[in-house]
């Protein structure tokens, strides 16, 4: 018996049909297609992947498989555990019939290695990969200097970029047309197992999703630059974990922004603008880490601050970790992604911030634990954002701002809204104390806090100090 020829689509963070290009251009080669997705919970561990993201994978994998159903394309889903299995289970599929394999590019180096390995197994057999490149809106090496360097600072990569972008715009592939009714020989597989429903609280549906991301653009995005930064508010467009686990696409935003913001999405400082900037960021992290390997061995964008030496006090790493530092916003912040799997974007840098520069923790031990937590947990995006938070990375903060944590809070969170919602032991705590209910013996409840945040400033500037050059300047937020 021969085996009817097909088209793979190996799946990975590409979870959907719309704006898919691997699956358009798989559809329009002539052939069957057969979609492929293989949980590997051993790498996922290893890259620190959060339980509930891993959850809201499998869910969401098992919807796409009812969604692909309806255009007569299959998708298997296997319960694999590493991605050293991935070249032998491949093979299967090739001597099923697979052609060709289809997919998009991913820029950590571990996923990198595997896609090399699974490229070489198709050429072995003398079948064609095609890889996309679709993660980023404008794909690493793209965006150069006029010198043809990789811009090492966000401003004028974003220049770059958006002019780009107003030349180039952005294309989103339509969903495939529905193919004919085919029966094959698929190798017998252990089917993926489902998780333990932690994500429950997020939609799995794509149109669904895509709605949601529609009804941003239309009715919030114009009020994003005044309402993002106070998490009170539900100001921003909760797609973080979308987006991760691609449901949605970059693309997509943008394109339906453009839509619906009309000139707005170019004026500087507008909200849509902002919202704008906030994706320009996301791809500028990635351009860094395909640029810079080395962030995915743990080292520091700038060198020479992997010369100082943290103190490293686990005791006061696990108060941080459970929400007790006894500074409420802070507190607040970690309960919030302890029970949800997210945090605000401005309360991940507070408490950045104040683990690595009040508590004088080293940045990785945050990154890590944010990875293990967060639903939206992108290894570039939150690699990034803790460098920076750390004045480690590349445009990184200068090592001398230091969040006060008190007056962030008074200025984000006036009326401690947010403080009580995460914190219901401080829920009688008048607004004018909520920022620091201390050392008033009324909330004898509520801890008291871990570290003089005046001395832990000076501590840090001499940690830093340690490797650079002093600077007599003072940013104390």
């Amino acid at each position: 018996m021969i085996n009817t020829a097909f088209s793979l689509v190996w799946l990975r963070n590409d979870l959907r049909v719309y704006d898919n290009q691997a699956l358009f251009e798989a559809c329009q080669a002539g052939l069957p297609v057969v979609a492929l997705f293989v949980a590997t919970p051993d790498s996922w561990q290893q890259h620190f992947m959060a339980p509930i993201k891993q959850d809201f994978i499998r869910r969401r994998v098992l919807q796409l498989q009812t969604e692909l159903a309806l255009l007569n394309i299959p998708l298997v889903a296997v319960e694999g555990s590493h991605y050293d299995a991935l070249p032998a289970l491949m093979q299967q599929f090739i001597d099923a019939g697979a052609e060709a394999l289809y997919g998009h590019n991913e820029y950590e180096l571990r996923e990198r290695l595997r896609d090399n390995k699974v490229s070489a197994t198709f050429a072995d057999a003398g079948k064609t990969s095609f890889w996309f490149d679709r993660k980023a809106v404008m794909p690493p090496g793209s965006i150069l200097s006029k010198t043809g360097g990789i811009y090492q600072i966000f401003t004028p990569f974003k220049k770059t970029w958006l002019a780009r972008l107003r030349e180039t715009g952005v294309r989103c592939f339509p969903k495939p047309k529905a193919l004919g009714d085919v029966t094959l020989q698929l190798p017998a597989l252990p089917a993926m197992q489902q998780g333990d429903g932690s994500s429950a609280a997020y939609a799995v549906d794509e149109l669904q999703v895509l709605d949601q991301m529609r009804q941003f653009c239309r009715d919030k995005a114009a009020f994003y630059q005044t309402e993002r930064d106070f998490p009170a508010l539900d100001g921003t467009s909760s797609l973080s974990a979308y987006l991760a686990i691609g449901v949605v696409s970059a693309q997509q935003c943008i394109s339906r922004l453009q839509l619906e913001a009309a000139s707005d999405w170019d004026r500087e400082k507008s909200g849509a603008a902002v919202w704008l900037s906030e994706l320009v960021w996301r791809d500028f992290y990635h351009h860094i880490l395909m640029a810079f390997p080395d962030l995915i061995k743990h080292k520091a964008f700038q060198k020479d601050t992997d010369g100082i030496v943290w103190p490293n006090n686990a005791q006061l790493f696990q108060t941080w970790c459970e929400g007790k530092t006894g500074y409420p916003i802070v507190d607040a912040a970690m309960r919030q992604l302890n029970r949800t799997g997210w945090m605000h974007n401005r309360l991940r840098m507070i408490v950045a911030s104040f683990l690595v520069k009040d508590l004088h923790i080293d940045w990785r031990w945050g990154e890590q634990y944010f990875m293990s937590k967060l639903i939206d947990g992108d290894f570039a995006a939150n690699n990034g954002g803790w460098q920076w938070a750390a004045s480690t990375g590349t445009d990184a903060a200068p090592y001398f701002r230091i969040f006060n944590p008190v007056t962030q809070s008074e200025r984000f969170d006036p009326d401690g809204v947010f403080i009580k919602r995460m914190l219901p032991e401080l829920a009688d705590v008048p607004k004018k104390q909520i920022h620091w209910p201390h050392p008033l013996p009324l909330w004898s409840d509520y801890v008291k806090p871990i570290v003089d945040h005046s001395k832990a400033r000076l501590r840090t500037l001499e940690l830093f100090h340690t490797v650079k050059k002093p600077q007599d300047k003072s940013d104390h937020e």
